[in-house]
């Protein structure tokens, strides 16, 4: 690895870090794209980039918790069943060919998209009848679940999907969705990788550089998320999954074509 290689991985691993900190998506929905672009095989990019995710996350979790931003009864009920599904995720990342995989990358980066427009539609009419029946150890075990399962197949460490649950199932304002998902990111990162690393997926190295990058990323923006008004932080999570998804669906194409 040539040094100009380990700047632009320490460059983009400093940008996932702070995207980690500012939306709670662990940086992954950044990495993964990024890694595609310069040549990584889809499978190895989800691989390393679960490793990078993994640094940043404790990171920025530690920044969180230093804060007392960290609420650990939140961050585990999502947490613990996410451990055991992101071995799924692991498993169909295998299984899947590098077109599809790309393909269903972007097409959760929409979906979340409409996830978020509809959490805000339903702020304006929830009632207390909603927010119990969403507040429930059910709404918890979907919302960790599919966190795990995403952050297996796709390397994302789950936070991409968890914030808009977190939003639209269980009721919770977009700043604490955030902090809570990039604790629960930490669990499902650990799971993740060490699925990835026992088949040999991982590129330690480069993940290394990138959460070396990200972890400095995550402290920055950390420390000015709480001061940013919930508009801005919304308007920026969305914008930055369409742009990615428009990246991803071009890159399908492409593996498709080729």
């Amino acid at each position: 690895m040539t040094y100009l290689s380990w700047l632009i991985l320490s460059i983009a691993g400093l940008i996932s870090g702070v995207l980690a900190g500012f939306l709670g998506i662990g940086g992954g929905t950044m990495l993964v794209p990024f890694l595609v672009a310069i040549g990584y095989q889809p499978i190895q990019a989800v691989a390393t980039s679960s490793l990078a995710i993994l640094i940043t996350s404790i990171s920025g979790s530690i920044q969180n918790w230093r804060m007392g931003h960290f609420d650990f009864k939140r961050v585990f009920a999502l947490g613990l069943p996410a451990v055991l599904t992101s071995q799924i995720g692991v498993f169909l990342a295998k299984v899947i060919p590098d077109y599809i995989l790309v393909l269903s990358f972007g097409l959760l980066l929409i979906i979340n998209i409409y996830l978020v427009d509809l959490r805000q539609r339903m702020t304006a009419k929830k009632s207390l009848k909603n927010q119990q029946k969403f507040n429930s150890m059910f709404a918890r075990l979907c919302t960790g679940s599919s966190a795990g399962i995403l952050a297996g197949l796709f390397g994302v460490g789950g936070g991409v999907i968890m914030v808009p649950l977190q939003m639209l199932l269980l009721e919770e304002p977009i700043k604490i969705a955030i902090q809570t998902s990039l604790g629960v990111v930490v669990i499902t990162a650990i799971s993740a990788c060490i699925g990835h690393a026992f088949n040999g997926n991982v590129l330690f190295i480069d993940g290394m550089i990138l959460g070396i990058g990200g972890l400095i990323g995550a402290q920055i923006s950390t420390r000015i998320l709480p001061k940013l008004p919930d508009k801005l932080i919304s308007l920026a999570f969305r914008s930055l999954l369409g742009i990615l998804a428009t990246y991803m669906f071009w890159k399908a194409w492409q593996s498709y074509n080729s």
